[in-house]
């Protein structure tokens, strides 16, 4: 338990944050089933609209520092790799 004023203030500050850490990281993770899912059934219209917000989250919330912006860009890589082979299978 904290004992000190900013010992107390850290815990509550690390709470928030963590939640909203946890919240975008969500979001994420929501969105690329989203994609995945789309990209399963094998709609390519569907799948390039879902990319566009998979780009579009990971892109903002990498500028916020809950996840790097080498793994946002991995990720987008990986993403855009099944978009490309729906594609061609297409």
């Amino acid at each position: 338990m904290p004992n000190t004023e900013s010992a107390k203030k850290r815990v509550r500050q690390s709470a928030k944050r963590r939640a909203l850490n946890n919240w975008r990281k969500r979001r994420i993770k929501t969105q690329i089933k989203a994609f995945m899912s789309a990209v399963q059934s094998k709609d390519v219209s569907q799948a390039e609209s879902e990319f566009r917000k998979v780009q579009a989250i990971l892109d903002r919330i990498a500028c916020t520092g809950t996840i790097h912006r080498n793994t946002a860009a991995r990720r987008k890589s990986r993403l855009s790799r099944h978009l490309a082979a729906l594609k061609s299978a297409a």
